[in-house]
């Protein structure tokens, strides 16, 4: 993408009034529409949904596809793609739009800094859908299930929220387990090598990503594991 197209990007979103910027991880501060600054924690369901719904995020969203999904799929609920590039979160937040998705929103931030964001307990669940898995070692602090990531998702999570991951790298599944073997109060609650082998416990299954379709056709095993975050 070029450098032209991105910036049209960047100016397009501010005039979405479905997406929320921050702009400066230093400074805990929100953007909203035509960049007026909003104060949304603790009453994103109320201010932006005009409800009373749970929250869902899908962390590090990219286009959104998951957060259409499960939109589309849950019209009573509300979902929020969240992802530090608003290039990304540009196309997600202008198909909403388009079909008239009221019950999805985008938010540009960084994911270790939700706290800072939502209030604790303000968050009913969250997807984590095939993200970058930082595979050298010298990066492992960023995979988004670390436990410096696992701890911010408690912050923000009701008593029982759950936590969803799907991805096609062993390693990193390999390394999330073992993460939540370690962290206090973690609880697998289902995992699965293979989802697709077999009949899926839940349709928010069935969605699948433009990535992930790619993945299937080269044959790869997407894994799956559903967690929670007690005490």
């Amino acid at each position: 993408m070029s450098k032209r197209n991105k910036l049209q990007k960047f100016a397009e979103l501010l005039a979405l009034p479905n997406v929320y910027e921050n702009f400066n991880p230093l400074e805990p501060k929100l953007y909203g529409l035509n960049g007026a600054l909003v104060s949304m924690k603790g009453e994103w369901a109320s201010k932006h949904f005009g409800n009373d719904q749970p929250i869902t995020l899908e962390l590090a969203c990219g286009r959104g596809e998951y957060t259409l999904g499960l939109a589309r799929q849950n019209p009573r609920r509300n979902f929020m793609g969240v992802d530090v590039k608003g290039a990304r979160i540009w196309r997600g937040a202008k198909i909403a739009l388009e079909e008239g998705l009221a019950n999805a929103a985008f938010l540009r931030l960084r994911i270790e800094q939700l706290s800072r964001f939502f209030e604790a307990g303000e968050v009913s669940e969250i997807w984590i859908t095939f993200p970058d898995p930082f595979l050298r070692n010298s990066k492992a602090s960023r995979r988004l299930t670390a436990p410096r990531f696992l701890a911010e998702y408690k912050k923000v999570l009701a008593p029982g929220g759950l936590i969803h991951l799907k991805t096609d790298e062993p390693n990193f599944f390999s390394f999330t387990l073992e993460a939540l073997a370690k962290y206090p109060g973690a609880e697998i609650l289902h995992q699965d090598e293979d989802i697709y082998s077999k009949p899926l416990p839940i349709p928010e299954l069935e969605l699948k990503t433009y990535y992930e379709r790619i993945h299937l056709q080269e044959g790869k095993a997407i894994k799956y594991v559903r967690f929670r975050l007690n005490g």
